[in-house]
């Protein structure tokens, strides 16, 4: 069977993050979206521990029908961030007890760790769990934004690579090193919000719920599909200023010394950061890679068809709307459309089949603004 999958979202204990979440509204959240498989986040923590311990019965945690799998996203010495897989509880303890003379910060859900890729990566295998750079392309606090090689900084292949919001698979395969790694996309959601969680999501395949399957998803290639923004929509895409958001080619900020004319900072973006990294100037992709679908959340096709924000009362009440007909996944994807049609506001009908021809336009983002829709 192929079910949709987020895998790394956050709690209320880890900076920036809705003080609303819990186990239950996220499980009701996936369940709009059409998600199978959440990521409980931050699985280190001891009070979201007790949250997860709720549901954690006969080694599952099953929510509103929803299945969690044990996840975390650490930080380790050098700023990098990466996303962890548990199969059980037992795994978490046994990690976190060879981090603990490495842990700086035990009460934020996403942690410091005091060690280099190479040690992370022994103690997560030892531990038998998944591990790969979190957001791996991103500016700050990824892999790439500070080295040049995945499989170097690790002394081996990890478990994955997280592609992030500003790139997909076309960016990934122009670096060799990749072409023999999985690729997972996920929300890194901080809320249950229908603009974060499962904005991202991997669809898969699996006989049944249970960690051998998910794994062997991972690992044997049965990804059916990465789905997620397309990458000029993330906020990191292009080169641009932090403060004024203006954005620059790459050897234009170079020459101005990374200095906007505004006096702000100009930041890297992922584009320029794959063109120095790439191997190959079209993407290599191998036999068994996932296809990668790009996707926006519904509420935002919603607004942008409407005109009006995504934040609005009246965005979210047609989203609302539209749900009756199906879960948001099934909507964007897979939805008849001409049935759609008779019973849903015209304009958003036509955003909906906009969106699934190609027939958009994305402003890009860059320097911590999204991309700008335009259908």
């Amino acid at each position: 069977m192929l079910v949709n999958a987020d895998f790394h979202i956050h709690s209320s204990f880890s900076g920036g993050a809705s003080e609303k979440i819990d186990l239950k509204n996220l499980a009701i959240g996936a369940k709009k979206k059409g998600l199978n498989i959440l990521g409980t986040g931050d699985c280190l923590h001891e009070k979201w521990q007790k949250e997860i311990m709720k549901y954690y019965k006969n080694g599952r945690i099953e929510v509103e029908g929803i299945n969690f799998i044990l996840t975390c996203e650490v930080e380790d010495k050098n700023r990098v961030h990466h996303l962890l897989l548990f199969p059980d509880f037992d795994s978490v303890e046994q990690f976190k007890k060879e981090i603990k003379n490495y842990i700086e910060d035990e009460t934020s859900g996403r942690p410091k760790i005091f060690a280099d890729g190479n040690e992370l990566i022994e103690i997560s295998f030892e531990a038998n769990a998944l591990v790969g750079p979190a957001h791996a392309f991103t500016p700050y606090t990824s892999l790439y934004a500070y080295f040049d090689s995945v499989v170097e900084y690790y002394g081996k292949k990890p478990s994955f690579v997280e592609l992030g919001l500003s790139a997909d698979s076309s960016y990934a395969d122009r670096i060799k090193e990749l072409n023999s790694l999985p690729f997972l996309t996920n929300s890194d959601a901080h809320s249950s919000s229908p603009h974060r969680l499962g904005r991202e999501f991997n669809r898969i395949e699996i006989d049944e719920f249970s960690w051998e399957e998910i794994k062997n998803a991972i690992f044997k290639g049965k990804i059916a599909i990465n789905a997620g923004y397309p990458p000029e929509k993330g906020k990191y895409n292009r080169t641009a200023c932090c403060s004024c958001y203006r954005i620059y080619e790459k050897n234009e900020a170079e020459k101005m010394g990374w200095k906007c004319r505004c006096g702000g900072k100009i930041k890297k973006g992922v584009k320029d950061r794959v063109d120095e990294l790439a191997d190959y100037d079209e993407p290599v992709h191998p036999e068994n890679r996932a296809r990668y679908v790009h996707l926006i959340p519904l509420v935002e096709i919603i607004a942008s068809s409407l005109r009006i924000s995504p934040y609005s009362s009246l965005a979210i009440k047609r989203w609302e709307e539209l749900l009756s007909f199906g879960s948001e996944i099934n909507l964007l994807l897979d939805a008849n459309l001409s049935e759609l049609r008779k019973k849903s506001p015209q304009a958003i009908v036509d955003a909906i089949a906009s969106f699934r021809e190609g027939k958009i336009k994305i402003i890009p983002g860059g320097g911590g603004k999204y991309g700008e829709l335009i259908i």
